[in-house]
C-alpha cells in the first residue's frame, strides 16, 4: 500500500454546521449542545479503537470547533493522535467575535499540522476544503440538522459517498 493510501486509510474528516444551523445557535451551554459534545467524544473514541489517528477539521465557528475541541481531548488520552487544521484562507476568522476569533487562535495553535488551502478568499474556497478533506480521510464524521437546503455540510457528505468515504451521521 501506497504511502498515501495508508494515510487515508487511518484519516477522519470532519463536517458538520455553523451556529445558525443548529437547533441551540450558539448557546454551547444547551444540553442539546452538551449532549452533542458527549456523542462526538464517544464517536471519536470509537474510531479511534478502529484505528484512526489523523483528524482534519475545517475551523469553521459551530459544529467544526467542537470536533476540534474533541480532538484534542482525545490526543490526552492518546499521544499519538494527529489534528490538522484545514484553513480555507488567511483570515478565516477576521470578520468572528473577539472572543470567537481568540478559541480559534488557541485552537489552531494546539493542531500538529496547519494546511493552507489557498491564499486568499474566494467564493469556492470552503468547498474547496471541504473536497481537500474528504479527499485525504478515509471516514468523515458529519454533525447534520436534517435539512434537505443545500448546505455546505450537505454537499461535503454527497461528496464523500460520491468518493466512497463512509460517513458516521451525528443527527441534531
Amino acid at each position: 500500500m501506497e504511502r498515501e493510501q495508508m494515510r487515508r486509510a487511518v484519516s477522519c474528516a470532519f463536517t458538520g454546521h455553523r451556529p445558525a444551523s443548529l437547533p441551540w445557535g450558539e448557546a454551547e451551554d444547551d444540553p442539546g449542545c452538551l449532549a452533542l459534545k458527549a456523542r462526538l467524544d464517544a464517536l471519536l473514541e470509537e474510531v479511534y479503537r478502529q484505528g484512526f489517528r489523523h483528524f482534519l477539521c475545517g475551523m469553521a465557528k459551530g459544529a467544526d470547533l467542537y470536533f476540534c475541541e474533541s480532538v484534542l481531548r482525545l490526543r490526552r488520552a492518546h499521544p499519538d493522535v494527529m489534528l490538522e487544521a484545514a484553513v480555507p484562507f488567511p483570515g478565516q476568522s477576521e470578520r468572528w467575535s473577539a472572543r470567537d476569533r481568540a478559541r480559534y487562535r488557541d485552537l489552531l495553535a494546539q493542531c500538529d499540522l496547519e494546511t493552507l488551502i489557498q491564499h486568499f478568499h474566494s467564493p469556492g474556497c470552503m468547498q474547496r476544503r471541504n473536497r481537500y478533506m474528504v479527499d485525504h480521510a478515509d471516514l468523515l464524521i458529519a454533525v447534520f440538522n436534517g435539512s434537505p437546503a443545500a448546505s455546505g455540510t450537505l454537499n461535503t457528505i454527497h461528496y464523500a459517498m460520491e468518493q466512497g468515504v463512509r460517513v458516521e451521521l451525528l443527527e441534531v
